[in-house]
């Protein structure tokens, strides 16, 4: 067989991760960890086995879009709310000190005002793709603690755009960058509103009528899933943002339960893509 084929490459991704999953379920550990030692044994610096890391991240990153959709299926816009208002001082305070504390070990150790505030903004954010895929696998699902966990990586997620913006900005002209930090602000109640709309007077009747069709019901999911990403990206936003506010809208639907159901295996096949491309690119030779 070809090596360079992307079936190759399939073959050997999901033929080690059963191997590896395994041993990781007898050692009780995290299946993520399994995925990722796989990509690093596999990548570019490891055997040499899957050389195109990139294309297998940008297919990967279906699955993190998969993964927030499902997790807004789970969620009324009313517990969104309330979720967010519990989070929100939580996210600020703990973002402020991981900020300031990264900022001041940056300046003892040399650099200048702009690098560190670069390191102590990097300090402040966790990853919302390991987060939320670990916790269903604990007790702490659809707890307090659990829902403020969501909150607080998603505030997390509109922190990092804005923080993105911020440094953008800081390397350009202050009128190119006004603009662009701007569209940001409005982007989101104007994605959210229009996406409300469109769930209400098209996906829903739309359901309504041919929720028989349950092929038909998959794909509408999915095309509206993939469409409100892509809609956030072309506003400013993150992709996954988007996904999110596709789930969250579509929650009211009666069937939404049926969607996350049908959406779950095509999610994990493309999150072991991701978490391998994320070993892939470890540098063993660095340690």
């Amino acid at each position: 067989m070809d090596a360079s084929t992307i079936t190759f490459s399939f073959f050997l991704i999901f033929t080690g991760a059963a191997v590896l999953a395994s041993i990781a379920l007898y050692t009780r550990q995290p299946l993520i960890i399994a995925y990722i030692v796989l990509g690093a044994a596999m990548g570019p610096y490891g055997l040499s086995m899957v050389t195109d890391v990139q294309l297998l991240a940008d297919i990967s990153h279906v699955g993190i879009i998969f993964l927030l959709f499902l997790l807004g299926l789970d969620m009324q816009p009313q517990a969104l709310w309330s979720t967010l208002r519990k989070s929100t001082f939580v996210a600020i305070l703990s973002s402020a000190i991981f900020l300031f504390t990264g900022y001041g070990v940056a300046l003892a150790f040399g650099y200048d005002n702009f690098d560190a505030l670069v390191v102590g903004a990097a300090m402040m954010f966790s990853s919302t793709i390991i987060g939320i895929k670990l916790l269903p696998t604990t007790v702490l699902h659809h707890r307090h603690i659990g829902d403020l966990m969501i909150g607080l990586l998603l505030i997390q997620d509109l922190l990092a755009i804005i923080v993105l913006m911020l440094l953008l900005g800081a390397s350009e002209t202050s009128s190119d960058a006004a603009p662009g930090f701007l569209q940001i602000l409005l982007s989101l109640p104007l994605l959210l509103g229009a996406a409300l709309v469109v769930v209400r007077y098209v996906l829903l009747p739309l359901i309504t009528r041919f929720d028989r069709f349950h092929e038909y019901i998959f794909l509408l999911a999915i095309g509206w899933c993939l469409g409100l990403s892509e809609a956030a990206h072309a506003l400013g936003l993150s992709a996954e943002i988007g996904a999110f506010i596709a789930g969250i809208t579509i929650a009211t639907s009666p069937i939404s339960q049926y969607i996350a159901v049908n959406l779950k295996p095509l999610r994990d096949f493309f999150l072991v893509l991701f978490f391998f491309s994320v070993g892939a690119r470890f540098d063993l030779g660095l340690l």
